[in-house]
């Protein structure tokens, strides 16, 4: 992988990031007071359900 996929990943991460909150806004801010209602091991683990899921697409994709 070159430094350019790289980047190309990281823009494609962004756009994706910003559909919710162009779509629905107040959905996106519903989303956010949800998420704040979480402890930090709730957190923690869908940060590691959405790490193990990237890893496990990157790797079909491969």
């Amino acid at each position: 992988m070159d430094g350019n996929t790289l980047w190309k990943a990281l823009a494609l991460v962004l756009l994706i990031e910003g559909l919710l909150p162009l779509i629905s806004p107040a959905g996106w801010r519903r989303l956010f007071e949800q998420i704040l209602s979480l402890g930090n091991g709730q957190i923690r683990f869908f940060g590691l359900c959405s790490m193990v899921a990237g890893a496990v697409l990157l790797a079909l994709l491969s």
